[in-house]
């Protein structure tokens, strides 16, 4: 018969990350993030810029260059000429540029924010000497990350000399057609079909992208994995130490218990079942609406509550039903309930005739 030892299964990590080992990995950096959403959202954005002002930036272009081609031309070439046509040339291209890259910036900025949220940390910049060993180094190089960042980079490669080859292949006809064209329709022409070959790289881009951070999200959740061990000793760190918190629920037990040995020397009647329970009353007229309960207890403590009654010259009564009832349904400290109170004031009536206090 084969046996088990189930401690060898211990440091397997098996179990999922704890709410506490995940904040402390994102405090380190670590999260889940994918650089082809990336490269997918900001490529798609960028189109959009560019398709939304294009025209202003053709007519930009063109009438840079009527007026390079009527005025400047012109122009002697002078110091103070040439800063003008500086200046000119920066202004055009940030006219032309900028609201396609602040778009794109933008972008950029807003899909790293969804995928990670709001998080600065400076754990990946520390020196780790790790990165040093060529051991380590090795086996990176081989590990499963690489071997999936070579298979994405070809098929991203292969994939976009498909397209490139699929729109070569679709237009070859419309070339011999180009001589026969001017300058504005060629431009229109090789313009319309980068773009609509650059729009099906951005729907090949989102389709991997999504599939890489599928990846990324179960490799997360793989490295985050702890064993059985691991939980354990998370839940002692936040919870304590059971073995500590046993001694301190003892030692909380104790106090309370002598608190209840000194209390009970001021109750009036202590009843009983007469040997497995024992509950003990005060009743002040004066001060108190209802009798309460001072101490109570069975077996063992209630033996020990009638004990130190009988030191104390404290009443016993026995009553079964009675003691059974009061320490089920009340705790040391409160008042008996109402449905008891004629069961109890025959009780203290018994004693005060017992002691002639009435």
């Amino acid at each position: 018969m084969i046996r088990w030892n189930l401690q060898q299964f211990a440091g397997e990590k098996t179990e999922k990350a704890t709410p506490k080992k995940r904040q402390e990995a994102r405090k380190k950096g670590q999260v889940v993030k994918s650089q082809e959403i990336n490269t997918a959202v900001t490529l798609f954005m960028a189109l959009l810029a560019f398709k939304l002002f294009s025209g202003m930036i053709v007519q930009s272009f063109l009438s840079f260059l009527r007026t390079d081609l009527t005025e400047y031309v012109s122009l002697s070439m002078t110091p103070g000429n040439l800063h003008v046509l500086f200046m000119e040339g920066i202004l055009l291209f940030a006219r032309m540029g900028l609201p396609v890259s602040g778009i794109v910036l933008l972008s950029g900025l807003a899909i790293s924010y969804l995928q990670v949220g709001s998080i600065l940390t400076l754990e990946p910049l520390k020196p780790d000497l790790q990165k040093l060993n060529p051991i380590v180094g090795i086996k990176r190089m081989w590990s499963m990350r690489s071997l999936v960042d070579l298979l994405k980079a070809i098929l991203k490669i292969s994939l976009i000399g498909y397209v490139a080859y699929d729109a070569l292949v679709s237009n070859v006809r419309s070339f011999d057609h180009l001589v026969d064209m001017d300058v504005f329709s060629i431009l229109s022409f090789i313009g319309d079909n980068a773009l609509s070959l650059m729009w099906k790289m951005v729907l090949m881009f989102m389709g991997l992208a999504v599939l890489d951070y599928a990846y990324r999200w179960y490799e997360y959740e793989k490295e985050l994995r702890m064993s059985k061990q691991e939980v354990k000793e998370e839940f002692k760190s936040i919870e304590g130490n059971p073995m500590i918190k046993r001694k301190i629920k003892e030692r909380q037990r104790a106090i309370a218990m002598r608190r209840m040995m000194q209390d009970l020397k001021k109750a009036d009647v202590v009843i009983t079942n007469p040997t497995h329970y024992a509950v003990a009353l005060q009743y002040d007229a004066k001060s108190m609406n209802a009798p309460v309960v001072l101490a109570k207890g069975m077996n063992e403590l209630a033996l020990r509550i009638k004990k130190l009654a009988r030191e104390h010259d404290i009443v016993l009564v026995e009553n079964r039903p009675l003691a059974q009832t009061l320490y089920k349904t009340t705790d040391i400290g409160e008042t008996i309930p109402p449905e008891l109170f004629q069961a109890v004031a025959e009780v203290l009536a018994y004693v005060y005739r017992l002691k002639r206090k009435v």
